[in-house]
């Protein structure tokens, strides 16, 4: 089998998926208290249209978005708004949220209706995935309605399938693929009619045979394909993925669109049929709570606001101390300070871990190993840029396309010094930034 991938990138250990990715989804139970904030997206936080003491159902809009790229927020159940304050999100960052008692009954919100995709406009499509608050799964959220308006002038020829989850230990998009495809595959048709696109190209990694071998049957002489990748991280990124599927170079500064392409997170597809055929908002996803200490991983169906507290519970505790807590992946995600923070929709999985994996290396001086250029996947020289912003050297930043560093992390991870070389090209954006305004 001929495996498909991008040029850069590496291979970090696979075989922490092991833990929960032989675990069927399971559906969590209502925790005691659920915190939804109100910037969970790309764009402008939704404002928030409810106050404490008032009682919500379960789908009911809680604030509504504010401008054409922001999203509204549900309630994820029913019950009595207790507070409208600052709480700890789980992107480590304290934001506005509406904190909701749930009443037990877990009752829908009335009014909640779909529409039939083969008889509905293009309009009233993109306005059921917008007003039910699709986003990106993958981790950037990036709104998904904003994605399905190309402009006129970007014609799109291809929709592609994020389902590669290359990140180490996690496995709620491998498990959703087997379990969920009829509902995923409902998605993509979804998507493909308001594109105007004739093909679809499912892209997953080979450590998912399972997932590839399946999905290959479903979708057996359709206009959707299943595409092998090789092991590499960071092979689920957009713009990597076009690469390998397709060949094509996104330009610096550009988007998808402008190759002729649109990529979607296979769980973001799912969320699309319930949005469009059944008018459900997206208060619910699949998600990953593992990690070496943790007694139980599992792959849990948990609603947007649990709190992560109540996701190790359910998953048994942990065998040990906690020494870190990561939000997402651990070459991508965040570290929290707190299991109090709550699930969002960028959840793809929480990590939980002892001393044993937490090392601390003191920063060395770059040796020019060159390791960090041959692993990057924008194909950036990392260590010149670090240098330059070491030295307050902005428009020498700039001129070494700082802005296109995806922050995958493969120049850290593999950078034999600890020099921290995203969190500096990270500070070189902000500079960059600051001196344009």
């Amino acid at each position: 089998m001929k495996l498909k991938t991008f040029a850069g990138g590496l291979h970090p250990p696979d075989d922490f998926k092991h833990f929960s990715n032989k675990k069927p989804i399971e559906v969590c139970p209502l925790p005691p208290e659920l915190i939804i904030p109100l910037s969970m997206h790309i764009g402008a936080p939704a404002e928030c249209c409810v106050k404490k003491g008032d009682q919500v159902k379960r789908g009911q809009v809680i604030a509504t978005p504010k401008g054409f790229v922001s999203l509204p927020i549900h309630a994820s159940t029913s019950g009595e708004v207790v507070a409208v304050e600052p709480r700890l999100s789980a992107n480590g960052t304290m934001v506005n949220a509406v904190v909701i008692k749930p009443d037990g009954e877990d009752a829908w919100v009335d009014g909640l209706e779909g529409v039939d995709p083969e008889k509905a406009s293009i309009e009233q499509l993109r306005d059921k995935i917008r007003d039910a608050g699709c986003c990106g799964m993958g981790g950037a959220a990036f709104p998904t309605h904003v994605k399905l308006t190309p402009p006129d002038d970007k014609k799109i020829d291809v929709l592609l399938l994020n389902g590669v989850e290359c990140e180490p230990f996690l496995t709620a998009d491998h498990r959703l693929m087997l379990e969920q495809a009829d509902r995923m595959l409902d998605g993509i048709r979804i998507i493909m009619q308001i594109l105007g696109v004739r093909r679809a190209v499912i892209g997953i990694e080979e450590n998912k045979m399972d997932a590839i071998e399946f999905l290959q049957q479903q979708t057996q002489g359709s206009n959707i394909s299943v595409t092998p990748l090789e092991l590499k991280y960071p092979q689920g990124c957009e713009k990597r993925l076009i690469n390998a599927e397709t060949g094509r170079e996104v330009p610096s500064g550009g988007l998808p669109m402008d190759v002729g392409c649109v990529v979607q997170n296979v769980g973001t597809v799912s969320a699309v049929s319930d949005a469009v055929r059944k008018g459900l908002p997206f208060i619910e996803r699949v998600m990953t709570i593992s990690g070496p200490i943790v007694n139980s991983p599992k792959n849990l169906l948990a609603r947007i606001g649990t709190p992560i507290s109540h996701l190790l519970e359910v998953c048994g505790g942990v065998k040990e101390d906690i020494a870190k807590v990561i939000h997402g992946g651990p070459m991508m995600g965040n570290a929290l300070p707190d299991i109090s923070a709550p699930a969002i929709r960028g959840t793809s999985g929480v990590l939980f871990f002892g001393k044993g994996m937490v090392k601390e290396r003191a920063i060395g001086p770059c040796i020019r190993c060159g390791r960090c250029v041959g692993v990057c996947p924008v194909h950036l020289a990392p260590t010149s840029i670090y240098g330059a912003i070491m030295n307050e050297m902005v428009d020498e930043a700039q001129t070494l396309h700082a802005r296109d560093c995806i922050e995958c992390g493969c120049c850290g991870y593999t950078c034999p010094s600890a020099i921290p070389l995203v969190q500096a090209i990270r500070q070189a954006k902000a500079a960059i930034w600051a001196k344009k305004k």
